[in-house]
């Protein structure tokens, strides 16, 4: 069994699930792939359970009632492959943004030695195609107020293309992840650096989606701006155990 799974949530990604899924598994290095549908109005979990016939081993899905968050999506698929014992958990989007060939950087890092590595759009300047402006220096500055309230020096807190070591999804409480939206990622992060576990980013282009509609809202970024202060303020009081 290969040791690689990646995690790509989905909720309405008809116009895309079908070439990402296709696309992972013509990689040379293989992947075995877990779809966490939160109840896709669109038919997207139709689209994978007709792929399983194509793959039958290695496409995975898991169907959930109703949009339940990113985070919470995540957590489903991570608990998911600590119990079937993947060594590398991989985040993906299913819209193209992240570059599905990218995942070889990624695995590639935590194979030499890392124990997460992050797919960095900031990491060597700013690496981002088709967002206006707004949306950049949003997503930027965003990483700047983390750095800032947390005192962790990772460029990127806010990607969401990122490889784990099951060791740490074993060792961080995955019941104790308070936030649902994109600061679910900040979450992720700070919480595995505050472990003792070795974060490197790797550089990336990041390009926005072409089909699909984005889910990016200004609640989740609204949970971001006062749940990273209100993360660092639980953290003083917790004890972090070492990775």
């Amino acid at each position: 069994m290969p040791d690689s799974l990646v995690i790509i949530p989905t909720y309405n990604e008809k116009e895309n699930i079908e070439r990402m899924i296709r696309k992972v598994f013509s990689l040379p290095n293989e992947f075995h792939l877990l779809i966490v549908d939160d109840g896709s109005p669109d038919g997207t979990a139709t689209i994978v359970k007709d792929l399983q016939a194509i793959y039958p081993n290695s496409l995975f899905i898991l169907e959930r009632k109703g949009k339940q968050g990113l985070g919470t999506a995540y957590i489903a698929g991570f608990k998911w492959a600590i119990e079937k014992q993947y060594d590398l958990i991989f985040e993906m989007d299913a819209d193209f943004s992240h570059n599905p060939e990218d995942l070889i950087k990624l695995k590639d890092a935590c194979t030499e030695g890392c124990d997460m590595s992050i797919g960095s759009r900031y990491i060597k300047g700013v690496n981002v195609v088709n967002w206006p402006m707004s949306r950049v220096l949003m997503s930027y500055f965003a990483s700047v107020y983390v750095r800032f309230i947390t005192g962790v020096n990772i460029q990127d807190f806010t990607a969401g293309f990122v490889c784990y070591k099951r060791k740490v999804l074993e060792t961080v409480n995955l019941d104790k992840i308070k936030f649902v939206g994109y600061a679910f990622q900040i979450e992720m992060k700070y919480t595995t650096v505050k472990h003792g576990f070795n974060v490197v980013e790797v550089p990336i282009i990041f390009t926005d989606r072409t089909a699909g509609s984005s889910k990016m809202s200004r609640g989740i970024f609204k949970e971001a701006v006062w749940g990273v202060i209100q993360m660092k303020i639980n953290s003083i009081f917790r004890k972090y155990p070492e990775g």
